[in-house]
């Protein structure tokens, strides 16, 4: 049993195998937060209305697996153009998990995903 980690910045995608869920989100963790300015955007313009940098999505990250004999994993994490993160579950549909008072995105990942 393996989880598979993707990270997808502009055109560049890398995977990896881990062998635990929470070594997946470790590796997500780490990835995503040690990008930094690399994913800073600005406003842009595009058919008449402008997009601010905490509505673009400068990378992604993403969990998945194990698949056949357990329950399948599928959660990740958005790096927006200000460096702020959103942390998700779900592929298709994507449900934003609520942080709790004081907690950080990727505890709460890891509260949700029982990691």
């Amino acid at each position: 049993m393996s989880f598979k980690v993707t990270i997808r910045v502009g055109p560049r995608v890398t995977h990896e195998r881990v062998p635990t869920l929470a070594d997946a989100v470790d590796v997500l963790e780490l990835r995503l937060t040690a990008l930094g300015p690399e994913v800073r955007r600005r406003t842009v313009r595009a058919f008449r209305r402008e997009v601010e940098p905490v509505a673009q999505v400068a990378a992604r990250g993403e969990i998945s697996g194990p698949g056949r004999l357990a329950p399948r994993v599928q959660a990740g994490a958005d790096v927006r153009g200000d460096g702020s993160i959103e942390v998700y579950r779900g592929k298709v549909r994507r449900e934003v998990v609520e942080l709790e008072r004081g907690e950080g995105e990727f505890d709460g990942l890891r509260r949700v995903l029982g990691a």
